[in-house]
């Protein structure tokens, strides 16, 4: 009887491994090998392109010289990407040189650009161009935009002595490294590429690190997040359950993509010249766009959200959230959220995501707080430094509260990512996601974040 059950036991782990190897391989052929074949079809001409204006900048010569390679570097990486289309992010560059030009003589450049930016921005999402090409280029638009208003406030403030040359100004607007993935970057990062710093292993080593993470995460972006479950994990539940893991896998999914992005801006900057920190004589080469640790095992969503993309966040807060803040905490931050979907466009999802973001983080922010001065311990949103005065630091109760929060954060991700479907046709997505899209995933899980945020923040109020 035990050898006949062996036997049966043995028959079936045979039928099942193969079975499940076999759709690893097919999946691993059909989707992981066209995945990584066309992400380098896409991306290898830019990163010559970067490569060569690293040497560039090396050779020496005449500073103007090396701006007028950084635009013409620049102009020929849009043009991969965009083709003519490339125009309208010209013409963004252009137009803010001339605003700038214009508006020399006065203290609050930095406020009448954002305006001026702003007017554009809508003119192009309310279709006066092609709705399609526009989202395209939304990225690069972005980008633009924000270093053109991060150097009128430095003109403001007095950080930049005087306003630049127009072939300086382009060519930090266009510098090839960020132009079409981004990041931000300041102007005093790119003048520091552009003195070409010396050529070294660990330049070349992280650069093409950032470039394979950035692989690895679109891999699991287009082939391993749609199947996680229960595919990869096996996890199967009833009708309810099926929904929350359906949109635990977009959500994954939409992280991953933009994880790609992040590390192939990394990639990209550092390949050109930018992205390091000098101490004395030490060159670091530490470009750093996403954590993807901090995101998908956060402390906090305040965590997450300076996770999620550190330059953008850098510039939000010293640009947008500072500049507020003589309005009081909570409509500084709805300030600042505000300002970062409009430079993502006139999207609903987008929109509606960044907002929630804005109440979610407020309220967990504010409630953590409360509770940390309560019971004199380590939980807020952001870790505790060495000089933390609080009482209780490690104890289990402590560390159990954290993996609540942090559980709550996940959940929160999982709930604002359920919009970002895979499912959802090519041409919806390039297009932008209509209200009735997020409505419609949201009410799927019966609003149950919002209702969340609702219930810590009368929490909140209670225990004031």
């Amino acid at each position: 009887m035990c050898v006949c059950s062996c036997v049966c036991v043995c028959a079936y782990v045979r039928c099942m491994y193969p079975s499940r190897l076999e759709l690893w391989l097919q999946l691993a052929e059909s989707c992981g090998l066209s995945t990584v074949e066309q992400g380098l079809q896409q991306v290898w001409r830019l990163l010559l392109l970067c490569l060569l204006c690293r040497l560039c900048f090396r050779l020496g010569g005449l500073s103007t010289l090396k701006h007028v390679v950084s635009v013409l570097a620049g102009i020929y990486g849009l043009f991969l990407f965009f083709e003519w289309h490339m125009l309208w992010v010209l013409l963004l560059s252009a137009l803010c040189y001339l605003v700038l030009l214009l508006s020399r003589q006065s203290s609050s450049k930095g406020l009448f650009l954002s305006g001026v930016i702003l007017i554009y921005l809508l003119m192009g999402e309310l279709h006066l161009i092609d709705q399609v090409t526009w989202h395209k280029m939304r990225g690069s638009q972005m980008v633009v935009a924000m270093k053109a208003i991060s150097l009128a406030f430095d003109l403001d403030r007095g950080v930049v002595a005087g306003l630049p040359s127009p072939a300086e100004f382009l060519g930090y607007v266009l510098f090839v490294g960020t132009v079409v993935f981004g990041p931000w970057i300041s102007f005093s990062s790119y003048k520091d590429a552009v003195e070409g710093k010396k050529l070294s292993w660990q330049w070349l080593l992280n650069s093409s690190v950032s470039l394979l993470k950035s692989q690895v995460c679109l891999l699991v972006s287009n082939c391993i997040a749609p199947y996680l479950f229960p595919f990869f994990i096996p996890i199967h539940g009833n009708r309810i359950t099926h929904k929350w893991l359906h949109a635990y896998e977009s959500a994954v999914s939409f992280h991953f993509s933009n994880y790609f992005v992040g590390h192939l801006s990394e990639g990209t900057t550092m390949l050109a010249g930018a992205g390091f920190t000098e101490e004395k004589d030490n060159i670091k080469w530490d470009m750093s766009v996403v954590k993807p640790l901090s995101v998908e095992m956060p402390r906090s969503m305040v965590v997450v959200v300076t996770s999620w993309n550190i330059p953008m966040s850098r510039w939000l807060n010293t640009y947008v959230f500072k500049n507020a803040m003589k309005l009081g905490t909570f409509p500084a931050i709805l300030v600042t959220y505000t300002a970062s979907a409009l430079l993502h466009g006139l999207s609903f999802h987008l929109g509606a995501v960044l907002l929630s973001l804005g109440f979610i983080t407020y309220v967990e922010h504010v409630l953590r707080k409360k509770l940390a001065a309560i019971f004199s311990a380590c939980i807020l949103s952001r870790p505790c430094g060495s000089d933390c005065s609080h009482q209780h630091r490690k104890e289990y109760w402590v560390m159990l509260l954290n993996l609540l929060f942090s559980l709550l954060a996940i959940f929160h991700l999982t709930y604002l990512g359920s919009m970002f479907d895979s499912d959802v046709d090519d041409q919806a997505e390039e297009e932008g996601y209509v209200a009735s899209h997020t409505i419609q995933k949201w009410s799927e899980l019966n609003w149950a974040s919002h209702w969340v945020v609702f219930a810590c923040w009368v929490f909140y109020r209670l225990i004031q």
